[in-house]
């Protein structure tokens, strides 16, 4: 069974730029399509990013599009998600998650059945 694993959150000032990793283990990633969500207190959770399992095309909600950037390296069984100039409305949980049936235009979390346990980040001055 695959599992996922988020590191790289932390707290950042407004501009400054984070790079998140989910590594998987116990499975092939490259037979999945990973997802970034994120949740902020008494928010639902919002899917922001979205690669394809050849990493090939990419998906973006529109408030991270332009910013943030999804990527990965099957050979290493991790994706990545750089987050740049980032805002303090990007506080949140992030968390990645992985399904090999959905594609990147699915951006709700019901599409996806594996998940990390999520990694803070905080953007505040």
């Amino acid at each position: 069974q695959l599992e996922l694993v988020e590191s790289g959150g932390g707290l950042v000032q407004p501009g400054e730029s984070l790079r998140l990793s989910c590594q998987a283990s116990g499975g092939i990633l490259s037979y999945y399509t990973v997802g970034w969500f994120r949740q902020a207190p008494g928010k639902e959770r919002e899917g922001v990013a979205f690669i394809a399992r050849n990493g090939a095309v990419q998906n973006y909600a529109d408030s991270v599009k332009g910013r943030f950037t999804v990527s990965r390296d099957n050979g290493r069984n991790i994706v990545y998600l750089q987050m740049n100039n980032l805002k303090p409305e990007d506080t949140a949980v992030y968390s990645c998650a992985a399904d090999r049936l959905t594609t990147i235009a699915q951006m709700g979390d019901s599409h996806y059945n594996i998940w990390g346990q999520g990694t803070q980040v905080t953007v505040s001055s």
